[in-house]
């Protein structure tokens, strides 16, 4: 005989709200470091020199992703959208910078790698209950 244990919604709306916030953090502190510290010609400066394609477009477009997606993120504001945005620009980041570096850390791309994770388990589960996301009557698709 087995058993099946299935997680009350309450934890699973609990835990993706936690995943939200933590994601959401640390998007707004890596932006919040390109648009503010760096401004968006270092950005530029550090993509060229890393062989980012296009870097006069991509270095604003990733700083704003990450800044304006780590606030919705942790918001629960269009989750899903930003999720996906958010997983897109990690995977660039894994491509184009740190797989060179290999897996760990300090330039390897296993941070990336769970940050890709983390952002496409929001994207399939959506936000979870305590989001404004769910508040306004978007879809969730949560259980």
């Amino acid at each position: 005989m087995t058993s099946v244990s299935v997680m009350p919604p309450p934890r699973i709306a609990l835990g993706l709200t936690i995943l939200r916030i933590v994601v959401g953090v640390v998007f707004i502190a890596h932006g919040s470091q390109k648009l503010f510290v760096f401004g968006i010609h270092g950005v530029v400066g550090g993509f060229t020199q890393m062989g980012v394609p296009l870097p006069s477009i991509t270095a604003p477009l990733v700083a704003i992703i990450e800044f304006v997606g780590g606030i919705a993120l942790v918001l629960g504001l269009f989750t899903r959208v930003f999720a996906i945005l958010l997983a897109i620009d990690m995977l660039g980041a894994i491509v184009l910078v740190h797989f060179r570096g290999g897996f760990f850390l300090p330039n390897g791309f296993e941070f990336a790698l769970t940050l890709l994770a983390a952002n496409t388990a929001l994207a399939v589960s959506g936000p979870g209950d305590y989001a404004i996301d769910t508040r306004r009557g978007r879809p969730t698709d949560t259980v």
